[in-house]
């Protein structure tokens, strides 16, 4: 069940809980519609939490240029001819 689902849920719920006043004999509509709304809720909740991990960050598609005048060279003894 997607997000629409749910949504048509918690709608279906509210609708048959706040906007009817039918009476049938043995069922009571009022907590269907309370039923339908916490279902509707859940689902909306597991929606979101699976959504949420399914979501990938994609690098950059431009390349990355990289400064050859920021780049700081560190002394080690080695490079510079003394070690050698």
């Amino acid at each position: 069940m997607g997000l629409g689902g749910c949504i048509i849920l918690i709608a279906v719920g509210a609708i048959l809980t706040f906007a009817t006043d039918w009476d049938m004999q043995g069922v009571n509509l009022d907590l269907v519609g309370i039923i339908f709304m916490i279902v509707g809720l859940i689902g909306v909740a597991t929606f979101s939490s699976i959504a949420r991990r399914r979501r990938v960050v994609v690098p950059p598609a431009t390349p990355v240029v990289e400064d050859p005048a920021a780049h700081h060279h560190r002394r080690d003894g080695y490079s510079d001819g003394y070690g050698a």
